[in-house]
């Protein structure tokens, strides 16, 4: 509808020029579409509520978050050089929370995966076990019959595959104890309730290999991390709700934050190694959608939890960081061109790989269109498509604005009503004031921030193509202040283009163009500076105090929550002498590789 509005108020194009970015502009439209659709049913699908639920989805809300005896559960914590002690206080608020729902322990067990290399960072890992065992020992001794779960930790030699070859080597050598696994990754959290509850539907539904809940982001404290958590928050919802809704037992798993049939992943899930050269070919780095496709491909069930509560992640803290990790994860949905053709895939686990691809492929397309829309509008004096036929004249070009202003706009304001409707909801995000304020901030935000990440991503998926191959490096957790030199190094693209556009404005002497396209221009110029003060921690806080970007996370924190905050703020404690383990074996570092079986694991 909007190629043939836009053809009847421009007529035919004329020339080569109009004809690339009227196809640019309805291919660009084309996604913002499907993003505008998937909002609205999932607005439809919120308003029937339990009507259109999956079965599991309502036996959830009646489950109660006990051990029945029938199963075995490993919750498996991936690390790869991290941040120990905020690993394991992590760890251990999940054991604290287990605990508090109520059994003697034994139904489930944390166990943290490493695939550390470095010598310093392991021996970290090493004292970081050493006082979580010790830890134990005393509230065992303190409260006989506490039920904390037991803790185990391995650590592989080589660490081929990456995390899915840590997960998969876990598999094969422990997995035999075990009947799921809920996969975590070094940021995750997840509360006791939330775990015992998983694995009650697990066993309640023998067709279901996986079943995935929704993490969201909490826990930092950067205006940029505060920003990002309250968007999440506020836009996630519908989304997550019309995924859940349409896709049924083909769902996805991402990574994390899930629980897994062992046997069926360990016989199903193992990944190929696609033919030639990185970065479209060699290992898979986006693993979990490919494992999930194939688990699918095998009959299982995968289900999508849109409301479990007791699930959280992190994010990147600043600007710099995501941005990083959007390479590393342009990369990784590129390379499933080369997986989404497989034999025996169903439609919706083609979808997720698809999505995944065309979620990249958009920022190019938004780029050239651009581009070459302003180029267009310089030499024939007429702003065109990239006003989205705002300034155009006669019906069709108001149809054409309508459209593409309700396309754009649909997503925010469906999730915004979906909110306000709610005393609940509003409630928790602080009140209509504080959401209404909020959401206008994070707009003027998003306005800044689409341009720098638009052009990232377009210039990630060329150097992909070109054969640009990302590396496996530690991800920034904490709260990170970003110093000017870095933020000017690592997005001199964006002032690069951002010059560009501002000397092609003023050689156009149009004051309307320069008018349209000035926060293109500034929000490319001043990504730096953007970088820089959003990554600033004490302008979050203060953000917090004045009620500002408020989740229910701030509003009526679960106790894990508050419990990881008082663990990152204590003083680091000294590991004891020995460990106090009654028939101890001796204290050795574990390793394993993929060819041998791995050493067992020290536990307690």
């Amino acid at each position: 509808p909007l190629a043939l509005a836009a053809l009847a108020g421009a007529g035919m194009p004329d020339g080569p020029l109009e004809a690339a970015v009227l196809v640019l502009f309805c291919l660009a439209m084309a996604w913002q579409s499907y993003i505008a659709w998937t909002y609205l049913y999932g607005a439809v699908a919120a308003g029937l509520g339990a009507r259109v639920m999956s079965a599991v989805e309502r036996q959830a809300a009646g489950t109660a978050p006990q051990a029945t005896g029938r199963s075995r559960t490993a919750a498996v914590v991936a690390i790869h050089a991290e941040d120990a002690a905020a690993v394991f206080a992590a760890i251990r608020v999940m054991a604290r929370s287990l605990a508090r729902t109520g059994g003697d322990g034994r139904d489930l067990d944390l166990f943290v995966l490493s695939d550390t290399r470095d010598p310093e960072i392991a021996a970290a890992e090493e004292r970081e076990f050493a006082l979580i065992q010790a830890w134990r020992e005393q509230a065992r001794r303190e409260t006989p019959g506490a039920g904390l779960p037991a803790i185990r930790y391995r650590r592989r030699r080589e660490n081929s595959g990456r995390k899915a070859g840590n997960i998969g080597e876990f598999c094969r050598t422990y997995g035999a104890e075990y009947d799921f696994m809920i996969v975590l990754d070094a940021d995750s959290l997840m509360t006791g309730a939330a775990m015992r509850r998983l694995v009650r539907l697990m066993e309640e539904n023998p067709r279901t290999g996986l079943i995935q809940t929704v993490s969201y982001a909490a826990g930092r404290d950067t205006l940029f991390a505060r920003i990002q958590q309250f968007a999440v928050r506020l836009y996630a919802p519908l989304s997550i709700r019309a995924l859940e809704t349409w896709q049924g037992p083909d769902g996805g798993y991402w990574g994390h934050n899930a629980i897994l049939r062992i046997d069926a992943f360990a016989a199903n899930a193992e990944l190929p190694v696609l033919p030639g050269r990185a970065p479209l070919g060699g290992e898979i780095l986006c693993h979990d959608t490919v494992e999930g496709a194939f688990l699918r491909r095998a009959g299982w069930e995968l289900r999508l939890l849109p409301e479990e509560p007791g699930t959280w992640e992190e994010m990147p803290t600043n600007l710099t960081d995501l941005l990083g990790r959007e390479r590393r994860w342009c990369q990784g949905n590129l390379q499933h061109l080369g997986i989404i053709r497989s034999a025996g895939l169903t439609a919706g686990s083609r979808w997720h790989l698809g999505a995944g691809i065309l979620s990249y492929l958009a920022s190019p397309v938004w780029v050239a269109f651009l581009a070459l829309g302003t180029w267009q509008a310089i030499r024939s004096g007429d702003l065109g498509l990239i006003a989205y036929g705002l300034t155009g004249e006669g019906p069709a070009s108001a149809i054409l604005a309508a459209l593409s202003l309700a396309v754009l706009a649909l997503p925010k304001l469906l999730s915004l009503g979906h909110i306000l409707l709610s005393p609940e909801r509003r409630a928790a995000f602080g009140g209509t004031r504080s959401l209404l304020v909020s959401a206008a901030l994070e707009q003027a935000l998003w306005v800044l921030l689409w341009p720098v990440m638009t052009l990232f991503n377009a210039g990630a998926v060329a150097t992909t193509f070109a054969g640009r191959v990302v590396r496996w490096d530690t991800q920034v957790r904490d709260d990170r202040r970003v110093p000017w030199s870095e933020a000017c190094r690592l997005q001199a693209d964006s002032l690069v283009a951002g010059g560009l556009l501002a000397a092609a404005l003023v050689y156009a002497a149009d004051p309307l163009l320069a008018l349209w396209m000035a926060p293109l221009a500034l929000a490319l110029l001043a990504s730096p500076a953007l970088s820089v003060l959003t990554s600033r921690a004490d302008l979050g806080q203060a953000a917090r105090r004045r009620g500002l970007f408020l989740t229910v996370d701030d509003t009526a924190q679960a106790p894990e929550l508050r419990d990881l905050a008082a663990a990152r703020a204590a003083p680091p404690v000294q590991a004891p002498a020995r460990l106090p383990v009654r028939g101890e074996a001796p204290v050795w570092l574990a390793t394993a590789t993929d060819d041998a079986k791995a050493s067992p694991p020290r536990e307690i």
